[in-house]
């Protein structure tokens, strides 16, 4: 059997062959990353910025604590208050989805039940996020970011 050569040409096929596959997978993976991006949170960050204190620390007097569970198939929100018992607020806005795309978004209809808000929702297994915001019967804005772990079984 005749031993074969390695030219030239072969070295140049491998060579643009494995560079080739490379940058077709970074292209792949970086077209993926920028199309799933959710986006902005703020149109201006440094207007946001200049307001951040003062509704940070309305939105902590409030006392609230925001908890978010999934269970046969309905999301409950519940917001307690500093001495822990059930706040119904002057308006709700929530949005579920997945933490990492929009694709899944849902705007759930909310409902206080007198304990809790609840809505039907069907949830797959995984990491999701509510991200709601809130209006005081004071008119105080409470925005925040509740993680919500689901997990059927």
């Amino acid at each position: 059997m005749a031993e074969r050569q390695l030219t030239g040409k072969h070295a140049a096929m491998i060579f643009i062959g494995a560079f080739g596959v490379i940058i077709t997978v970074n292209l792949a993976l970086a077209y993926n990353a920028v199309a799933t991006f959710p986006g902005l949170e703020v149109k201006n960050s440094y207007v946001a910025s200049q307001q951040f204190d003062e509704r940070r620390d309305a939105q902590q007097a409030l006392g609230w604590t925001v908890r978010a569970d999934a269970t046969g198939g309905l999301v409950i929100l519940s917001i307690t208050d500093a001495q822990g018992n059930p706040v119904e607020v002057e308006q709700l806005e929530a949005v579920v989805g997945r933490a990492t795309h929009v694709k899944e978004d849902t705007a759930p209809d909310f409902r206080f039940d007198g304990t809790a808000y609840v809505a039907p929702a069907e949830l797959g297994d995984g990491n999701w996020n509510i991200r709601m915001k809130a209006r005081a019967q004071d008119g105080t804005e409470f925005s925040q970011r509740v993680i919500l772990h689901v997990n059927k079984g």
